[in-house]
């Protein structure tokens, strides 16, 4: 039911009436204005939104990426809870259900960019900014070249490679089963034989290192569990019967660490809590990089999008879901792994398509962030690993515009990516997801398909091509993308 809380506001320069539904089984329906698109903060969903006919939108689980219980319209319009909710949304309506805490909505402006504004100051302003080594070089994972075998001497030759192939060092992020088990947060004693050593070398070819941890401990650590149980409120998540409660994840069954405070949340520690404490360490450690957050925009955390396949479809949730991490304050982000990031689709006998690689780099490239994990010079022949450099190269000419934005993000709020509608609104341009604004004036159109043509919407304006031609709009083109190709206009 609709409580009885109605407070009139002046947002925005107009008067807008404030509902909040109470936290209740039943369902309450949000009537949309004709032509109201809907965003929501669920960055798995990206290529889903805007809405287009029906959508279900559960807040209640992540799906490994980042979650911001908030909705946002093309109206001006938003929709907040505190707490998981889920909406189903439809062309003209959005019922909300399963809400755990109160939901709020009202209207904060007349478009996208006024209510994501709004949305900003009030539930994830900006509060620092990463160091910056982590956008103004490439970052290096080393995930899919050694996937459970990370090794000193393979880590130090892909190191080596990097800087062979004419690629800058940066960030070297060393991924799962570099320690000796989980908890047991070691370097790992057959592998590493000398990880000073190592150390010492990838820091003196300019690396800066970085490892792989989980909030997970190995059941079968029996001395780091006793010493964890011993901890306040007993160290580990407990099941509701008593005893550590056995968690099944992707590499197997541990216990889980209990980040909660006892004394304010008292053992009722819900998965969003857990998630959200967990992150909140990165408060002591500033070099981070996250994959799963709750309502954490805002922080100075770096973000990568969830791994996805070695496919054209996977390389195509790119831009949409970068796009959503942008709305709801998640501004310093990278898209996957240049390639993907899932390892089955590098087991040996998996096919390697060489553009699918060069496209993924591209739309790294003028990013906030971009990550190698797949070494491109073992990959890609010399055609295509030239335009892997080339992306790296546009990416230097451009890093003054990145970091400018980076910097706007990290004390104004204002995201660094941005929806065609964000700039444009009500200009028909909210259904186009496969390019994107960087900053206000720079539009950029990557190739996200198998070929080497594609159609740009350009919005009302004189437009320069990175090829130096002009182009008036609003129209829409047909541009020829060769490979080592990034398209953007710039407007004059």
């Amino acid at each position: 039911m609709i409580k009885s809380h109605f407070s009139f506001m002046a947002a925005a320069g107009i008067t807008t009436l404030l509902l909040a539904f109470s936290c209740n089984p039943s369902q309450e329906v949000i009537k949309l204005q004709p032509g109201e698109r809907v965003w929501a903060g669920k960055v798995a969903q990206g290529i889903d939104l805007p809405v287009e006919d029906t959508l279900v939108i559960d807040f209640h689980n992540n799906f490994g990426n980042q979650l911001t219980p908030l909705i946002l319209t093309s109206a001006g319009r938003y929709i907040w809870s505190d707490e998981p909710f889920t909406a189903v949304v439809t062309a003209d309506k959005i019922v909300i259900k399963d809400n755990e805490a109160v939901v709020e909505t009202d209207f904060a402006g007349e478009n996208l960019r006024d209510v994501y504004h709004f949305a900003m100051r009030k539930y994830f302003p900006p509060q620092g900014l990463p160091p910056r080594e982590f956008f103004e070089k490439p970052q290096y994972n080393t995930w899919i070249e050694f996937q459970y075998n990370q090794n000193q001497a393979g880590i130090l030759e892909y190191a080596r490679n990097i800087v062979k192939n004419g690629f800058k060092p940066g960030i070297l992020m060393l991924d799962d089963t570099w320690m000796e088990d989980y908890g047991k947060w070691v370097f790992h004693p057959g592998r590493f034989p000398d990880p000073k050593a190592m150390c010492d070398e990838l820091h003196a070819m300019g690396f800066k290192i970085m490892l792989w941890i989980v909030p997970y401990v190995s059941l079968d650590q029996y001395q780091i569990c006793e010493e964890i149980h011993h901890v306040p409120g007993n160290g580990f998540i407990q099941s509701k019967d008593g005893g550590d409660y056995p968690f099944w994840w992707w590499n197997g069954i541990s216990g889980v660490i209990d980040f909660s405070d006892p004394a304010s949340i008292g053992g009722n520690f819900t998965p969003q809590q857990l998630c959200y404490a967990w992150a909140s360490l990165c408060d002591k450690y500033k070099y981070n990089e996250l994959r799963a957050c709750w309502k954490l925009g805002g922080k100075p955390y770096v973000q990568r999008l969830h791994d996805k396949g070695h496919h054209f479809g996977a390389l195509q949730r790119l831009i949409p879901e970068m796009l959503i991490t942008n709305l709801y304050g998640y501004w310093y982000s990278a898209p996957d792994m240049i390639g993907g990031g899932s390892f089955a689709s590098f087991l040996p006998g998996c096919e390697i398509n060489e553009d699918l690689i060069v496209r993924s780099a591209q739309v790294h490239a003028l990013m906030p962030m971009m990550q190698f994990s797949v070494a491109p010079w073992r990959v890609l022949d010399s055609e295509h690993l030239d335009a892997v450099k080339k992306a790296v190269s546009i990416r230097e000419d451009m890093l003054p515009r990145i970091i400018s934005l980076m910097e706007k993000a990290s004390t104004e709020g204002e995201p660094v990516v941005t929806p065609m509608e964000y700039r444009f609104p009500n200009q028909g341009f909210a259904d186009i997801i496969d390019q994107y604004m960087l900053g206000p004036d720079m539009l950029v159109a990557p190739m996200v398909d198998e070929g080497r043509t594609r159609e740009v919407a350009l919005p009302a304006g004189s437009w320069k091509a990175d090829d130096g031609t002009l182009y008036e709009g609003p129209v829409t083109i047909t541009v020829d993308v060769p490979l080592e190709r990034i398209p953007r206009f710039i407007l004059q």
